[in-house]
């Protein structure tokens, strides 16, 4: 076996790890490969490696062994304990200037630290998310690689080989920032899949409920609705899921139990929104969706004592319309959406230090992952025109297509109260829309019983923002005020 003659080692051979392996192959890099359990490494050599140049460890001493310097060692496994083990391990073989990459789903706040004790070490941490699922690693995923800017040109070279390209050539991969802030952008594209994947639920209940399409009449929905503005990913797998059929010819998706997993990303988007004082509302409630459907059992004994309304199903006459309506308000929420999740990328930035480039983001999530649409497009012209665009509501390309669908978005979501069908998503869409275009809010009367019942003091709208008054509201109140917590 030859002596340091690999371009990069992998150390984790599940689904990602190996389809990651055989796209760096596909591209000419050879590829050192060891998993904990050694037997995998033997599997994989026989089987799905058969006929490559990947070469094969039973120890970490030995992959490192195995590979050029600068080595350069890509750890793809669970998140958490897993990572920190794995990088003890290699730090006895490494040489100082050497470059550990975690593709797995870390938690940004453990990138930022490994990053920062690693360097002290003298060694370089990429800490970089990777989308695309199965197919997207295997042929093309889109990688969001950040941690330590010197070792970005010693992986750039690979990086963007195997990952997915949009149409004018250009790789789905570039920097994004210091420390974590690669895997902060793949957090926050995991929420965003987490609501794209919500809304698109929340339409097909809509129309099941109000029209009573079947299977095979939503798969020719989706396919339409995937030709013009909501063209993506997870509408084109949709319209594919819809016209499977299972064994006995009926539809898989009938027989698919009505309740949601989780692996938590979304949840830590959600969180980091809250710490940060930031209404992301649609992720938050598509987190708390999952966790409704979750409940089962008590839903099916709800649904035998808690009465809905008796409301007639859509007339056939206005289906097409209706139809519309809903594709209409899913293409609004969406944008909602996104611009919350752009939010919360500007207010990360600017708690970190970090600098992102918000438009090569989006050409970055443009393909290869799970939330790819023509839609991001839109979005990279946004930032291209307007760098240090404030939110994306106030471009002129989303702000005229919600003001222009804003009635059919209403009228949808009158006909889900009416027929009864949740739409949470949908709904903290529009009160996120109608709370973001409203001059004064009602916090004025909730900064009142703050200062009522907790001294809490207020501004005041004919004085200088940043002053704070007390009132003595009922007379027997002192003079003394509170401190306030800004989110």
């Amino acid at each position: 076996m030859e002596k340091g003659t690999c371009d990069i080692g992998l150390i984790g051979l599940a689904v990602m790890g190996q389809n990651l392996v055989l796209n760096m192959n596909d591209h000419g890099y050879k590829v050192a490969v060891f998993n904990r359990t050694t037997s995998k490494v033997d599997e994989f050599l026989a089987e799905e490696a058969k006929g490559t140049l990947v070469e094969g460890a039973h120890s970490v001493e030995e992959l490192c062994g195995l590979l050029k310097t600068p080595r350069r060692v890509m750890i793809m496994v669970k998140a958490g304990d897993v990572v920190d083990k794995t990088i003890a391990s290699l730090l006895p073989y490494l040489e100082k200037g050497d470059i550990i990459i975690d593709g797995g789903n870390s938690l940004f706040t453990d990138s930022n630290r490994r990053t920062k004790e690693l360097a002290e070490k003298g060694f370089h941490y990429i800490g970089s998310g990777v989308s695309g699922g199965e197919e997207g690693a295997r042929f093309g995923p889109s990688i969001m690689p950040g941690g330590d800017p010197a070792a970005w040109p010693a992986v750039k070279e690979i990086f963007q080989a195997i990952s997915a390209k949009v149409e004018d050539g250009t790789p789905c991969c570039d920097w994004v920032g210091e420390g974590g802030a690669g895997h902060y952008v793949k957090m926050v594209h995991n929420g965003i899949e987490y609501g794209d994947m919500q809304l698109i639920g929340e339409a097909y209940q809509l129309l099941k409920e109000g029209l009573g399409l079947t299977a095979d009449e939503f798969a020719e929905v989706f396919t339409e609705w995937n030709k013009g503005e909501l063209d993506s990913f997870l509408i084109e797998i949709s319209a594919t899921i819809f016209a499977k059929k299972d064994e006995d010819g009926e539809p898989m998706i009938d027989k698919i139990l009505d309740t949601a997993g989780q692996k938590g990303t979304g949840k830590w988007t959600a969180i980091d929104a809250l710490d940060m004082g930031m209404p992301v509302t649609l992720i938050g409630e598509s987190v708390f969706a999952r966790c409704l459907s979750a409940l089962k059992d008590e839903r099916v004994t709800a649904s035998k004592i808690l009465n809905g309304p008796d409301a007639p199903k859509i007339p056939a006459e206005h289906k097409a319309a209706f139809i519309e309506e809903v594709r209409r308000a899913l293409y609004c929420s969406k944008m909602i959406s996104y611009a919350q999740g752009y939010m919360l990328l500007r207010a990360a930035e600017q708690a970190q230090g970090w600098t992102l480039n918000m438009g090569g983001v989006a050409l970055m999530w443009r393909g290869g992952c799970i939330i790819r649409s023509v839609f991001l497009g839109d979005i990279k012209k946004a930032f291209d025109k307007n760098p240090k665009l404030e939110n994306l509501l106030q471009d002129e390309f989303f702000s005229s297509a919600l003001n222009k669908y804003q009635a059919s978005w209403r009228k949808a979501l009158i006909h889900a109260i009416e027929l009864g069908v949740p739409t949470p998503a949908f709904s903290t869409a529009l009160a996120f829309f109608d709370g973001y275009r409203t001059a004064r809010l009602p916090a004025n009367l909730l900064q009142a019983q703050r200062d009522f019942f907790g001294a809490h003091t207020y501004e005041r709208v004919d004085k200088p923002r940043g002053e704070f008054f007390h009132t003595n509201w009922t007379g027997r109140g002192g003079r003394v005020s509170s401190s306030t917590y800004n989110a």
